[in-house]
């Protein structure tokens, strides 16, 4: 099993950004995808989740109207489109495969750093 997140980068408040994870290893499509971040001294927090068929998603209330997450089945890819970026999004961000509604998480990724600086 693999999740393998790129995109990460440093930018300028108010810039954009979106981030991809590869899947393999899993059957991709019977499972939630979900983006989670964390800061440097702060614990590991949901960002946004999509369902495995992509009809539903969650969102972060400090992320909602700024994030999109999205997914592609047929190339096993969930994305996060991060718009408006502000300093206290930065975070290392992971991507995960688990359950939509037990919020349960059974495989995780590696991590991208998103750093926003001025």
């Amino acid at each position: 099993v693999q999740l393998v997140e790129s995109g990460g980068d440093l930018l300028q408040p108010g810039g954009s950004l979106r981030l991809s994870c590869a899947a393999s290893g899993f059957t991709f499509t019977r499972y939630a995808m979900s983006w989670h971040r964390q800061a440097p001294g702060q614990e590991r927090e949901l960002v946004a989740m999509i369902h495995s068929a992509g009809s539903a998603t969650k969102y972060a209330d400090s992320v909602k109207g700024r994030f999109s997450i999205s997914r592609d089945n047929a190339k096993n890819t969930v994305y996060l489109e991060m718009n408006s970026l502000k300093p206290e999004d930065t975070a290392v961000y992971y991507c995960a495969a688990g359950g939509f509604f037990s919020m349960t998480y059974h495989y995780w990724g590696q991590g991208t750093q998103v750093t926003v600086s001025s």
